[in-house]
């Protein structure tokens, strides 16, 4: 009998809404159905927001002290770590992601409430400095309940992200997981609860964009709104959010450079950007889907990549020694292969890949190869469009001047990376480059302590780091006088 997993809410579990149809989750590496998940409404996000906003007055979690709500934190890392293997599989069924990889992510997601528990403890109010007979200072405050809509790419980590700063700055929290992946929120929820969170302080809604993202960024007891995703969602978000006069922070879409000098330790650099497009099966807000490299080594360095894509073991996510799984849905899988088919037929050359796997074993699931491709210059839609898949457009550069000029000829401005022997160079690039994370002689490196977001179409705010809970704070001025 399939397994139908219900909502949280207000720390019970929660039926579907009457009139919806439940969500169901399909492992994209079989085509097998995994499960059901009960989806929310506009009535179910009243319910859930109402709960927050009565958990946020209650004043338990906002009126504890640091040290307790740290402890509570930490207590949900202690036990994201003794559940790791399942929620590990959990993500794994659900998008596809191969087993090292969940592994490595429910790690991360533990290290991110352990981090904020020690930011939550140690951040407090601050004196300012006077300018008359008075004591002045900076007292911080929660905005009450934010609203938290997660993709479905690294659901665990996002998730993460989002929701440990936002109850470390006192708030209270209700989360939208993606629709493709509910189920590894709903597991973080419970183990919230088991950790001592008091009831309503984390709220967990499955559902579509349309059903429960619209309705609960458009709540009115929704004071903050945190969200990762497509840069046209987060457009409509932050015009909504305008019309509330309601802060964002806004983590969108990339199309990031990654640059390759004649200089560069070659061999390195490749390793990198193989891991930087084809990790995840390409499908990561920072993945370096544009390669630049400069012409005098390109052939070298486009055959060396050929030769790492064509020997990729793309496979079932848990088979021993698979490097790339599949996509996240066959919609998406499908998405991608017409924008390369569509790129093929305007004169590409696909290098490598461009195709489905032929592996009989592979036939049911939504899989894609690495592909490669070159022929192209950077104002063709497959260099200038997010793919989100495992495609990397290779473009020639002749120096400096030029390649900064290519870089930046992008919507986009999430990420970067610079190969270089010169560090004097590395600097000059770094500095150029419009983008919020810049990497040298490394690639995709995520330090939760390192506030991270994006330029432009990117997005706009700054996750991560102990300013990252600063964003789900509001800032009070306080005087006392001392004539």
């Amino acid at each position: 009998m399939l397994e139908h997993k219900p909502m949280l809410i207000a720390g019970q579990d929660a039926p579907g809404e009457d009139g919806i149809a439940p969500l169901v989750s399909v492992n994209p590496a079989t085509g097998a159905t995994n499960h059901e998940v009960a989806a929310a409404g506009p009535r179910a996000v009243d319910e859930a927001v109402r709960s927050a906003a009565q958990a946020c007055k209650a004043g338990a979690w906002t009126q504890m002290l640091p040290m307790q709500r740290a402890r509570i934190l930490f207590g949900i890392a202690d036990r994201m770590e003794r559940d790791g293997d399942h929620l590990a599989r959990l993500q794994m069924l659900e998008n596809g992601k191969v087993w090292s990889e969940c592994v490595k992510q429910v790690k991360s997601a533990a290290a991110t409430f352990r981090y904020y528990g020690a930011v939550c403890e140690t951040t407090g109010s601050e004196v300012t400095p006077a300018r008359g007979n008075y004591l002045s200072m900076t007292a911080y405050e929660p905005y009450g309940v934010v609203a938290a809509i997660t993709p479905w790419n690294s659901p665990l980590t996002m998730e993460a992200q989002k929701i440990a700063p936002a109850l470390a700055a006192g708030n209270a929290v209700v989360l939208k997981p993606s629709e493709v992946t509910p189920s590894t929120g709903l597991a973080v929820g419970r183990i919230a609860l088991e950790a001592g969170l008091p009831p309503g302080l984390l709220n967990v809604l499955p559902g579509t964009g349309h059903d429960v993202g619209a309705a609960l960024v458009a709540h009115p007891l929704v004071r903050m709104v945190s969200f990762t995703g497509g840069t046209e969602s987060g457009r409509r978000i932050a015009e909504v959010a305008a019309r509330k006069l309601m802060p964002v922070a806004l983590e969108l879409g990339g199309k990031s450079p990654h640059i390759v000098f004649a200089d560069a330790d070659i061999d390195a650099a490749v390793a990198a950007v193989a891991d930087g497009i084809f990790e995840g099966s390409g499908q990561s807000c920072v993945a370096g889907s544009r390669l630049f490299v400069q012409r005098s080594v390109h052939d070298a360095v486009v055959r060396k990549l050929v030769e790492r894509a064509r020997s990729l073991r793309v496979d079932l996510p848990d088979a021993a020694g698979a490097e790339m799984g599949p996509l996240a849905t066959f919609a998406h899988r499908d998405k991608v292969e017409r924008m390369v088919e569509d790129a093929r037929t305007a004169g590409a050359q696909i290098l490598a890949g461009g195709a489905r796997p032929g592996a009989a074993a592979l036939a049911r699931g939504a899989y894609y190869l690495p592909t490669v491709i070159g022929g192209i210059d950077n104002r063709a839609a497959l260099a200038q469009q997010e793919i989100f898949g495992p495609v990397l457009c290779v473009l020639p550069f002749d120096d400096e001047e030029d390649l900064i000029a290519q870089a930046n000829d992008s919507a986009f401005g999430l990420a970067s990376g610079v190969w270089t022997a010169d560090y004097q160079r590395a600097w000059r690039v770094a500095r150029a480059l419009e983008a919020g994370t810049v990497w040298i002689n490394t690639y995709k490196q995520l330090s939760i302590s390192t506030p991270f977001g994006g330029f432009q179409e990117s997005g706009i705010g700054r996750e991560k780091g102990a300013s990252g809970m600063r964003l789900y704070q509001q800032p009070k001025g306080i005087y006392f006088g001392m004539a």
